[in-house]
């Protein structure tokens, strides 16, 4: 008697998202195959854009971020009661509908799902901030990050505030 082997199949469960309320998280979102794009200075207003629209309909605040080439930084705390999921899928579905619709494609943008990571205490959240605040000058786009003019760094010392939120006594002090 012939044996024929049964099809094997591997299921893999996505981990859940660890979510407290009040955390800060270092969040950051991969453009689907590596695709740089971010090159675009409009392409990166267009993200910023869709971030105000976001700090509109949402409560949370940025306390840092970083647009590159072909991913995004954002150092936030989402505000009481509010999901940090849905905030993200907010924004990385509005950008993505937006960009596909004003380049005639469809289809994926973002590749895996956004990482999200807790920041642990107070020197976590120094080397995220930092980070993501050196992450231009590490890619070779700026030679200082107060010269990226898409990352936090550049706005806390224009004073902008569409964005950033400036009024965390702990920013002020030690990153002014």
């Amino acid at each position: 008697m012939k044996q024929t082997a049964s099809p094997c199949f591997i299921v893999y469960m996505r981990r859940n998202r660890i979510l407290i309320n009040g955390a800060d998280y270092h969040v950051t979102a991969r453009v689907n195959r590596g695709e740089k794009i971010f090159l675009a200075q409009e392409d990166r207003e267009l993200f910023l854009k869709i971030l105000k629209r976001a700090k509109k309909k949402f409560n949370f605040e940025v306390k840092n971020f970083s647009i590159m080439g072909n991913h995004i930084h954002l150092l936030i705390k989402p505000g009481h009661e509010q999901s940090l999921s849905k905030i993200m899928q907010w924004i990385l579905g509005v950008f993505a509908q937006t960009w596909n619709k004003k380049y005639n494609l469809s289809g994926h943008l973002w590749g895996d799902r956004f990482f999200s990571r807790i920041i642990s205490g107070i020197l976590d959240f120094i080397k995220v901030f930092f980070y993501i605040d050196q992450n231009p000058v590490i890619a070779g786009l700026v030679e200082l990050p107060e010269q990226w003019e898409y990352g936090g760094l550049w706005h806390r010392k224009k004073g902008y505030t569409d964005i950033i939120t400036l009024s965390d006594p702990f920013i002020q002090e030690y990153f002014s």
